[in-house]
């Protein structure tokens, strides 16, 4: 009997101690998903987190395509999306319709036939002082009109045109390139109207001279409107042009022997100064823009 019951007990005691083993070896459980949970320092080293494969350069910098021509400020995305089935846009020269289809930074876009940019367009109109280059950089070390609008836009905005370094007045920037060739383009006949200071008076034989038009070094100037200031000495005029010729209005004075003292540009595609002051900038108004998509 003693033999007996100590075998049972051995059994008893082996079943018991196999269950333990089971249990210690049973696998830890994962607590990486609880937001409590904390590496021991000495295991840190080892410990490896399960990250989902990384995207391209490439990849990450491509847009969707009804994005693309929504940040470019022809229309929202969803208006964008009938447009792309339509067929309006294509990807390098190729009509696309898929939805979802992406672009890449480098692809030409065009939108019924236009070239298009995702960056949104922005306008700038800035009252120029004297003394101020109208170029993007120079390597003389002059200060340039860049310098007076460097945080009207983070985008990479442009003159449109030039305004010589002592001529004040409306100067116009943007990072639209169909604006800017409108607005420089000889077909669009865009006007300015500038106020002149003469070193002596007009007479009104020269003024009228200048207003009937003439030849000035083998072309024909056009001239669209000339008169005196009203209020002001003779050597105060206004003259309107729609010429694009560099220093036109410096060359056309000159020529019937007259100095500009001043030149200042008040008005410039339908833009005023109004409550701008010189050196100072400002955002067109969305009726402002829609003025100059019209002309």
């Amino acid at each position: 009997m003693t033999a007996k019951n100590t075998s049972s007990r051995g059994r008893q005691e082996s079943k018991s101690n196999s269950n333990k083993k089971k249990q210690n070896s049973k696998k830890e459980p994962d607590n990486s998903k609880d937001k409590n949970f904390r590496i021991h320092p000495h295991k840190l080293k080892n410990y490896k987190i399960k990250s989902s494969p990384s995207k391209t350069k490439d990849e990450s910098d491509e847009i969707r395509l009804n994005k693309y021509i929504a940040n470019s400020g022809i229309c929202s995305r969803r208006e964008a999306d009938k447009y792309i089935k339509s067929g309006s846009a294509t990807v390098n020269g190729k009509v696309i319709t898929e939805m979802g289809f992406k672009v890449k930074p480098d692809d030409e876009v065009r939108f019924d036939g236009s070239l298009i940019s995702p960056e949104s367009k922005r306008y700038v109109l800035l009252n120029k002082p004297k003394n101020y280059i109208t170029t993007t950089d120079d390597d003389r070390g002059r200060k340039t009109v860049m310098e007076l609008v460097q945080t009207a836009s983070k985008e990479r905005i442009y003159p449109v045109g030039r305004l010589d370094r002592t001529t004040t007045g409306l100067l116009l920037f943007t990072n639209d390139g169909e604006m800017a060739k409108k607005l420089t383009h000889p077909k669009y006949q865009v006007k300015k109207l500038y106020q002149v200071t003469l070193d002596k008076k007009l007479s009104m034989a020269d003024l009228q001279k200048i207003a009937a038009n003439f030849v000035l070094e083998g072309k024909m100037v056009f001239v669209d409107k000339i008169s005196y200031i009203d209020n002001k000495p003779k050597t105060e005029i206004g003259i309107e042009i729609h010429s694009g010729r560099n220093r036109i209005v410096r060359r056309i004075f000159e020529h019937f022997n007259y100095k500009v003292l001043k030149l200042d540009r008040v008005i410039f595609a339908g833009l005023t100064k109004k409550n701008l002051s010189r050196g100072i900038w400002r955002h067109l108004t969305q009726q402002e823009i829609n003025n100059l998509k019209m002309l």
